[in-house]
Order: structure tokens, then sequence, then C-alpha cells
């Protein structure tokens, strides 16, 4: 599937208040989803040594595609379409790349 068809499909369950007017919510949204991300990972941590069982891979991924959902209508509330967002990423990851800048900190380096 690609980018772009992921992010139609993903808007044809998108209910909440104003949408299409609204980043907010999907902003929001995704900030819940990437914290419950966090907490399984954190109780893998904690709970199970660090070994990721097939179980909790599956939750993961399930909060994984919550965290998919929410970037996809969140670029659609930008008027940008996901395949857009992600070229520019791997662009902007490239140029880090070779100007030996991977590593560090600030947006803009």
């Amino acid at each position: 599937m690609e980018f772009n068809e992921y992010q139609e499909k993903a808007r044809e369950t998108a209910i909440y208040p104003d949408k299409d007017h609204n980043f907010i919510y999907p902003t929001l949204g995704l900030v819940g989803e990437a914290g419950e991300v966090a907490e399984k990972i954190k109780k893998v941590i904690r709970d199970d040594g660090g070994v990721v069982s097939e179980e909790k891979k599956i939750e993961t991924i399930k909060e994984l595609g919550d965290v998919l959902w929410y970037v996809a209508n969140l670029a659609k509330e930008l008027n940008v379409d996901l395949e857009s967002v992600a070229l520019a990423n791997l662009e902007k990851l490239q140029s880090r790349k070779q100007r030996d800048q991977l590593q560090g900190s600030g947006d803009n380096r």
C-alpha cells in the first residue's frame, strides 16, 4: 500500500469535531498514541527483561498503527499528503548524513 492510499483510507474513518479545520484533535491523539507505544516498550523493559514477545510485538504494532492514523490525519488537516511528509523526512535525513549531522540535537542541523 502506498502512503497516500493509506492516508485516504484512514481519512474515511476520521470522525472528530470540525474535521477539515481542526489540527489540534489529531495532534493530541498522536501524542496520546505515541505515549501508549512508549508504555508498551517501557513494560517490556520492566517486566520482560527487554525481550519483546510475539504478543507484545502484536500489541505494539496496533499502537504504531494508531500513531500512523493520527499522523495521516494531521497531515491531511495541514493539507499535505503523507507521501510528501515521508519524502521530506528522507531528504532531511540524507542531508544530515551527507553533512555528518545525524547525531546531535536541533531541528536545523
